[in-house]
């Protein structure tokens, strides 16, 4: 090898990559560099910084060219992000388009993206709960998937860990189902919310009501003042991207925490192609990158990599990352790479009204919202279905404005609108049974505009999924009727997969490594410095929204790798 070779070599070679910059990526660079390592991070998408690229974040509605609505053109090319909740004018620029990274849905799939510095994390949900031993111990109960090689035991400190950092508001409401975390005061019931809490409680045993626990700064401990972080505004617009960095994002917190170290160097516009393996070494040495604007490919180097490309992007890599040792994708001697993906089943809903509390509304805003835990074959197996599922709820009171009025009237009208009568709402959050026939693959002859191929998703209900449906309607409109509301209406919106958003697997978790990717510390069974801690890692996927559990497995397997590191086990 040649002087300039070696040095060209030397420049790009760093003690730590971390592939991804979302929730779990930005983690993963925040815990790395913060232990001393030289880490490079790179993001697929385009650089957003704080504050300065969110550029609708304080834009009023009357701003907005179409009023904040998509354009007939922007939908007709989009039918897949297009039906997204979070998809719209203001929003647009953090989604990626249908055309920019196509796919093969061998069954309907929606596949719903975010390429830039921070990934989804600027535009997520911000619901946070804590597994408990009864998510943990699901597949081992009834035999579906593998079993889990860590416990509730195992990830409580790191769960406690990332709560401080992030800020997590919530109530302690000593439930064995959803573990008690380090909670920022929670937020505000309103009457008929707490209503219907009352009314389950007085009913149900099993079954709670509870505020919800998200990602929102509430009262902001020293933590947070020291990241540059304020208190959540309520302003409810959260995907546009917060200027006071009220809510956790990637952006406001992780990365720029990261990058005061000096040890982290951010790469956006970079592509991961695959990872390189060395045979003789038997280990990883780094990352192939196609620079997203020029097309050339560069590689870099590491003694340790992070895979945080988001559950399906990470599986695409590993599948792509092939040699003669790892003829079917790195670290795949199992052959369970892709295979056993799932998802949340988010298709069903409940809805009615309230005529009561008619003497009282609501005013102001909240980003959060009541949520129930899943009630359904917690200690025992006990219905015709595997596994549960958790449910949000709220209430609201409608309100009408004479807006054919002007003037003075049309003010007053704004001012002090007709009120109509209180309407209640849920959905559905199911647990999907990981299947060997839900699976990804690479398909053979089409590629990206990168050159690399383009990722085949084999994802569908099945018989368990439309029994819990079925249970969920029954159940939460006996709720409903216990509470008195009336003309309760259910739904199935059969959407496909996707919309979630929660997608989960294909790089599993396991004891054996005849049957899993992963060990317990989320390492490649085969390829020791590699590291999965994205939803890929994930075993089962439980009813929780997922955030929060990537984030504490990050933390811990980044503690776990420079230890090891240090030692000379990686």
């Amino acid at each position: 090898m040649s002087n300039f070779n070696i040095d060209a070599q030397a420049l790009n070679t760093y003690d730590a990559i971390v592939v991804g910059s979302g929730i779990s990526g930005g983690w993963a660079a925040k815990e790395l560099t913060g232990k001393g390592l030289r880490t490079l991070v790179l993001e697929r998408g385009r650089d957003v910084r704080h504050v300065t690229d969110y550029p609708t974040t304080n834009t009023q509605p009357w701003e907005f060219e179409h009023r904040n609505q998509l354009k007939k053109e922007v939908r007709d090319a989009n039918p897949i992000i297009s039906k997204c909740y979070a998809f719209y004018e203001g929003t647009e620029q953090f989604f990626v388009k249908d055309a920019e990274h196509p796919y093969i849905q061998e069954k309907p799939f929606d596949w719903i993206r975010g390429y830039q510095v921070g990934g989804k994390s600027l535009m997520w949900a911000r619901q946070t709960q804590r597994w408990s031993d009864f998510d943990f111990d699901g597949p081992a109960r009834d035999g579906f998937a593998v079993d889990w090689p860590i416990r509730y035991a195992d990830i409580a400190p790191w769960y406690s860990y990332v709560e401080k950092f992030a800020g997590i508001s919530g109530n302690k409401d000593g439930l064995s189902t959803l573990p008690d975390g380090e909670f920022l005061p929670p937020h505000e019931w309103n009457c008929v919310e707490k209503h219907f809490q009352q009314k389950v409680a007085g009913k149900y045993k099993d079954r709670h009501v509870i505020m919800g626990r998200a990602a929102h700064i509430t009262k902001p401990q020293p933590i947070h003042f020291q990241q540059g972080r304020a208190q959540c505004q309520h302003r409810t617009i959260c995907e546009r991207g917060c200027p006071f960095g009220g809510y956790f994002s990637s952006n406001s917190s992780t990365i720029p925490w990261a990058a005061k170290t000096g040890k982290m160097t951010l790469r956006p516009n970079s592509v991961v192609h695959s990872i390189i393996y060395d045979e003789k070494k038997g280990r990883a040495t780094g990352v192939r990158v196609v620079d997203s604007n020029t097309k050339q490919m560069t590689e870099y180097y590491a003694r340790i990599i992070f895979l945080n490309a988001a559950a399906l992007n990470s599986n695409l890599v590993l599948l792509n990352s092939t040699s003669h040792r790892f003829p079917n994708g790195l670290g795949n001697d199992s052959g369970v790479l892709g295979k056993y993906a799932a998802f949340h089943n988010y298709r069903a809903g409940v809805s009615a009204e309230y005529d009561g509390n008619l003497d009282s509304t609501t005013d102001g805003r909240r980003p959060n919202s009541p949520y129930i835990p899943r009630f359904r074959n917690v200690h025992k197996q006990e219905m015709g279905f595997l596994r549960g599922y958790a449910a949000g709820f709220s209430a609201g009171r409608s309100s009408h404005s004479d807006q054919s009025s002007v003037g003075a009237d049309l003010k007053e009208s704004l001012l002090n609108p007709k009120l109509g009568g209180w309407y209640v709402g849920s959905h559905m959050m199911g647990e999907t049974i990981p299947k060997e026939s839900n699976y990804l693959a690479l398909d053979a002859t089409q590629k990206d505009p990168f050159g690399i191929p383009q990722l085949k998703i084999s994802i569908a209900y099945d018989d368990n999924d439309d029994k819990m449906v079925k249970d969920y309607q029954e159940q939460l409109t006996e709720m409903f009727t216990e509470a008195g509301f009336k003309n309760i209406r259910v739904r199935d919106s059969h959407a496909s997969p996707g919309l979630d958003i929660h997608e989960m697997g294909g790089v599993r978790m396991g004891k054996d490594p005849k049957t899993s990717m992963l060990n317990k510390w989320s390492q490649l069974h085969a390829v020791k410095n590699v590291f999965v801690t994205d939803g890929a890692c994930m075993t089962s996927t439980s009813t929780q929204n997922p955030s929060l559990t990537y984030m504490a497995l990050t933390a811990r397997a980044a503690d776990y790798a420079v230890k090891a590191m240090k030692q000379g086990l990686v």
